[in-house]
């Protein structure tokens, strides 16, 4: 590994890159359903507002979630996108490789991802997997994970310099914690396809996950694209504390109230409804 790394890190980062246990496993206390939905009806808001000045100034972002099996990457990630338009906020969640995909510059099919302007772009899992699972898994050599992370930085400044705004987030579970939500996807149908072998797999090996994100975080916690580590051990917590710091980063100015009048719907003109023979749903409920 070159000797970059230092210089990379931004100066208020912590002396050592490993989340400490405060920090994964979050905070105790409980917060009731009543307070939180009050707050994400507010966030929500506030996330329309980002979009409607991203839209309209041509902002790119581009937004990672990172984090081991069961830490929360999905049900962030639905809470942010659910009361904005998809046609600003999209969402990445790339399937394995293809045969192709895997003779070509790693980074590649990432690429056209990436946000044009007046977009935000949300990876659920990116090119991180390099680091982390495919290490971890074996699906890739050494060597290539010492490449990856001498390379992803110079990646990352091409794509903070073309107008990009980066934002790293690691989603922090502790043991005990992915060890329930696991057992808890096990006996759950709705959630029975959230566990695969490699979910299995990854279980068994803590520490190979807590070397690879440890090395991860020493090679590309840079100045211009920094880790951000949220605790998920309490889910609407984490969620909360994620879209709070989301929007702490991005200088977007709140909508301004604009009185909004219905027009007077048009006269029938003699329109009768037809007698269609329409395919109705059952209503059961």
């Amino acid at each position: 590994m070159p000797e970059k790394k230092n210089s990379q890190r931004p100066t208020d980062a912590p002396a050592s890159s490993a989340p400490s246990r405060e920090v994964a496993a979050g905070t105790p206390r409980k917060i009731t359903r009543k307070d939180y939905e009050a707050e994400m009806r507010r966030l929500h808001g506030e996330l329309v507002a980002m979009q409607e000045w991203v839209r309209a100034t041509g902002t790119k972002i581009c937004i990672v979630f990172e984090g081991r099996d069961t830490a929360g990457k999905g049900g962030t990630i639905k809470r942010i996108t659910e009361r904005v338009s998809p046609r600003v906020f999209r969402v990445v969640a790339l399937p394995a490789p293809t045969e192709r995909e895997k003779s070509q510059m790693y980074m590649q099919r990432y690429v056209p991802h990436l946000p044009a302007a007046g977009e935000i772009v949300i990876f659920d899992r990116s090119w991180y997997n390099r680091a982390g699972v495919e290490r971890v898994m074996g699906f890739c050599t050494p060597e290539e994970t010492e490449r990856f992370l001498e390379l992803v930085p110079s990646f990352e400044k091409a794509i903070v310099d073309s107008g990009i705004l980066l934002v790293k987030y690691w989603l922090e579970v502790s043991p005990e914690e992915q060890t329930r939500r696991l057992e808890n996807r096990i006996d759950d149908p709705r959630k029975v396809w959230k566990l695969s072998d490699v979910d299995l797999k990854s279980y068994s090996r803590w520490y190979d996950y807590s070397r690879a994100r440890d090395a991860m975080f020493d090679a590309t916690d840079t100045a211009w694209a920094p880790w951000y580590v949220a605790g998920t051990d309490v889910k609407r917590r984490g969620r909360l504390n994620v879209i709070s710091h989301l929007l702490s980063l991005v200088p977007y100015k709140p909508l301004e109230h604009r009185e909004v009048a219905l027009p007077r719907r048009q006269r029938a003109e003699g329109y009768v409804e037809p007698d269609l023979r329409l395919r109705y749903i059952p209503t059961p409920f």
